[in-house]
């Protein structure tokens, strides 16, 4: 049984009010809650006359697990924990893994990621841990 061209538009007429109205109810989530956004690396790149490299961590968790990077590729969980420098990377250790000109680009793209702004401390940027309030000084601690 063929549907009436009124009846098909109908039926996305209905279609699209639910969409929207699913849309509205869902409101305006304001703000993105990554919880871990950007690191900033500057342990050594201002030092050595570079802009703080950015890593950009959503970015790459949507394409591979924790476990590719934190536990296979030995990076701490704590920016600027593990010690990556540019002789490791270029030795093919931490992101030289990957940025080898193969699976990544090279590591001779050097403003890919040294894009970080000057001053810019190594640190997750942009995280909602950051904006968590800092814990209370426990009673009798000495100050």
């Amino acid at each position: 049984m063929r549907l009436r061209l009124k009846d098909r538009l109908c039926g996305w007429a209905a279609f699209g009010a639910m969409a929207v109205a699913l849309l509205l109810a869902a409101g305006n989530p304001g703000e993105a809650r990554a919880e871990y956004g950007d690191v900033v690396m500057n342990q050594y790149s201002e030092a050595a006359g570079m802009r703080p490299a950015v890593f950009p961590h959503w970015f790459h968790r949507v394409r591979y697990s924790c476990k590719v990077c934190h536990s296979d590729l030995g990076i701490k969980l704590q920016a600027g924990g593990t010690g990556i420098d540019m002789l490791k990377i270029i030795d093919g250790a931490y992101c030289g893994a990957c940025h080898n000109g193969n699976v990544a680009w090279s590591v001779e793209r050097c403003d890919l990621c040294h894009s970080g702004k000057p001053g810019t401390p190594t640190q997750v940027h942009q995280s909602t841990i950051q904006k968590l309030p800092a814990p209370a000084a426990a009673s009798g601690a000495k100050k």
